[in-house]
């Protein structure tokens, strides 16, 4: 019968695990899914260029385009002017061949005609359309057999030479030659893109090595990654890694030492709990049976203030290494909760618990912490204070501490506010001032029941407010005095 919920305890061990392992794959089928659905920002950082690439090759080469058409417009205009210079030779005739076409254009694309200064026809190219005698001198477009034309007229003592083209053969042969001059652009475009493909990937390839570093790591390895080579913009994003990485560091060590101490600390009240167990099964008059279940009771309950005590400190210390949401909060109504819970206890003891001074005091920071700072530092006064003792608590503004030098305090806890609690026990010497922070120390010849972890769990919480913590001799009753100065 008494294996039974050892059992049941180990199923439900089991099944906890097997649940947390299926949540762990589902999370990571969720986080493979998010990393598919996710931009890419090689992706989209290539194609952003390729469009911007694209574009100013298109831009430019339209304007070359242009400026090229432009330009051939012009060289076959010279041409025009040349050809009917070529002409002009004061003869009565004039004889037009294919030599005198410009290479690389068709004869039939180009009309001469020469007119007497009478207007009587002189020639015509052969299969030449006539073209109207032109009355302008110099260049000009006429439109004639439903095509335009491009003309010039050059007039001398006996003659009028008249050379035209066709727009149409003259744009086609400009768009021609102006195709050419883009072709090196086009040409490029492909060598322009690898190019930025390859800038692209070595720009991320520090990253992918760093990717791959961490992707290597064991579980236990925390270590701070590398930041040489990385590139300036993603210097932020892996300090604040490597801080993220320490600060877990911090938690892995703090946890494993957490817990090779509670299984140490542990180990004897369960053995205890043990013996006396087995104390109460053996004892057969009432008495006895009624004297092992209050020892067994007794060492139940140490046993649950430790494990309370336990879990209070793994809070404030993950707390500290996490930092809670910072917010203000009534210090004094908190002190005075404090005192009305503790009353019963130390009615119950015959101590006398009092506040000799609260001031109206405002503090920023975690309300719970600050309210087991309070209660672990009265417990541990009562638990310390013989019967018929005291035990004050004081909240002062302004009131700052001075070292155990006697040394002027500093301007953070000049302008503070200090808590201090003082009891009429034995005290605590000043060699072993230092050690009682430790977890589970107890000061040789203390009083039996205690943990060992009440100014372990103060001074953690004060830590996490950025407050000093003093101890020293009560100069009223004589025990110990417990200072925690908190700055403002």
């Amino acid at each position: 019968m008494a294996k039974f919920p050892i059992k049941l305890q180990r199923h439900s061990a089991d099944t906890a695990l097997q649940d947390a392992a299926v949540s762990a794959c589902a999370a990571g089928r969720e986080a493979d899914a998010d990393e598919l659905n996710a931009p890419s920002l090689r992706r989209g950082l290539l194609w952003l260029i390729v469009l911007v690439v694209l574009v100013a090759a298109s831009v430019q080469a339209m304007a070359v385009y242009r400026v090229a058409l432009s330009e051939t417009e012009a060289v076959f205009d010279s041409q025009m002017q040349r050809m009917a210079l070529s002409l002009s030779g004061g003869l009565a005739t004039a004889v037009f061949d294919d030599s005198e076409v410009p290479e690389g254009q068709r004869a039939q694309d180009w009309i001469v005609q020469i007119w007497r200064a009478d207007g009587t026809m002189l020639y015509r190219s052969a299969s030449a359309r006539l073209l109207p005698q032109q009355t302008v001198l110099g260049f000009s477009d006429v439109r004639a057999h439903n095509q335009r034309f491009r003309v010039y007229a050059l007039q001398t003592p006996l003659q009028v030479i008249q050379v035209a083209q066709t727009e149409l053969s003259r744009r086609e042969l400009a768009s021609k030659l102006a195709l050419r001059t883009m072709a090196p652009v086009a040409l490029l475009m492909p060598l322009c893109l690898l190019l930025v493909w390859w800038g692209i990937a070595r720009a991320f390839a520090p990253l992918e090595r760093a990717r791959a570093s961490l992707a290597k790591r064991s579980l236990a390895d925390l270590s701070p990654l590398p930041r040489d080579g990385l590139p300036t913009e993603v210097q932020p994003l892996l300090r604040e890694v490597n801080g993220l990485l320490t600060r877990l560091d911090l938690a892995w060590c703090t946890q494993q030492h957490f817990v090779a101490d509670a299984a140490h600390e542990l180990r004897s009240p369960l053995a205890a709990l043990r013996l006396q167990a087995q104390s109460l099964q053996r004892a057969q008059a009432p008495e006895q049976r009624e004297l092992a279940m209050l020892r067994l009771i007794a060492g139940i309950d140490r046993a649950t203030r430790m494990v309370e005590q336990l879990l209070t400190l793994a809070r404030q210390e993950g707390a500290h290494i996490s930092p809670v949401a910072q917010t203000p909060f009534d210090a004094t109504a908190t002190c005075q909760r404090a005192l009305a819970d503790l009353e019963p206890l130390a009615k119950a003891r015959g101590i006398a618990l009092q506040a000799e001074a609260l001031d109206a005091v405002q503090l920023v920071g975690h309300v719970e912490g600050f309210a087991s700072l309070v209660r672990n530092l009265l417990e541990n006064a009562l638990r310390y204070t013989p019967e018929g003792g005291e035990v004050r608590l004081m909240l002062r503004q302004g009131a700052p501490l001075a070292d155990a030098a006697g040394a002027a305090p500093t301007a953070a806890t000049a302008k503070g506010v200090t808590l201090s609690v003082e009891d009429s026990g034995p005290g605590i010497a000043p060699e072993e001032r230092e050690r009682v922070f430790d977890r589970f120390y107890r000061v040789p010849g203390s009083a039996p029941g205690g943990t060992g972890l009440g100014l372990a769990i103060v001074k953690a919480i004060a830590d996490g407010f950025g407050a000093q913590v003093r101890l020293g001799q009560s100069p009223a009753l004589g025990g110990l005095q417990v200072q925690v100065a908190f700055p403002l």
